[in-house]
C-alpha cells in the first residue's frame, strides 16, 4: 500500500458513481491539495461530490497547496493539477492519479507515474473489488470522456480475466 496525490478528475468521477471507497483499498492515503479541495466544494461541481467532500473519508487528507514551480506554469495545466504535481514532488511521491493528457505528461516527465479513472477502476477490478462493465457503465452517465479504444481494451481484459477465474 502507497501513499498518493490526486487531483480533481478521479475524486470527483469516483465519488460521482459511488466507488470513492476503492481508493482506501487500494492506497494507504490519498492526499490532495486544498485548491483540489476546493475544486471538488464549489458550487458547480455536483451536489454529491460537495456532500463527499464536506463529510470527506479518513483516508482522505487535505495539505498546504505547495509553491508551484516555475516550469509548472504551464497554460495547458490547471491550477490544480499544477498544485497535485507540485505537491506529488515536494512529498517524493511516485504516482498522481489525474485524468488529463496534459497533467500526465507534465507529472511523467517528472518522473511521476500517472493513473486516471479508469485505471484506478482497472486495477480494483483485478483485485476483484468492483465489477468493471458496472462501474464503467456507472461513468458512462457522468461527463467523463473515454477513449473508446483504451474502454474496448479493458473491457477485453476483464472479460478474458474473469473466464479464467
Amino acid at each position: 500500500m502507497r501513499i498518493v496525490v490526486a487531483d480533481t478528475g478521479p475524486l470527483n468521477y469516483l465519488a460521482l458513481i459511488g466507488e470513492s471507497e476503492l481508493l482506501s483499498q487500494l492506497f494507504e492515503a490519498v492526499v490532495v491539495p486544498e485548491v483540489v479541495r476546493d475544486e471538488l466544494s464549489r458550487g458547480r461541481t455536483p451536489q454529491s461530490v460537495r456532500a463527499w467532500m464536506d463529510s470527506r473519508p479518513a483516508w482522505l487528507r487535505v495539505v498546504p497547496t505547495p509553491a508551484i514551480p516555475e516550469d509548472l506554469q504551464q497554460p495547458a495545466l490547471d491550477v490544480g493539477e499544477r498544485a497535485a504535481i507540485a505537491l506529488a514532488l515536494s512529498m517524493r511521491l511516485d504516482l498522481i492519479l489525474i485524468d488529463d493528457r496534459a497533467g500526465t505528461m507534465a507529472a511523467r516527465t517528472r518522473g511521476i507515474a500517472a493513473m486516471g479513472t479508469l485505471g484506478v477502476l482497472d486495477r480494483a477490478a483485478q483485485r476483484g473489488l468492483v465489477d468493471l462493465t458496472t462501474a464503467i457503465a456507472a461513468l458512462r452517465a457522468t461527463n467523463f470522456h473515454m477513449r473508446q479504444d483504451l474502454l474496448d481494451l479493458l473491457l477485453a481484459r476483464d472479460r478474458e480475466r474473469r473466464s479464467r477465474e
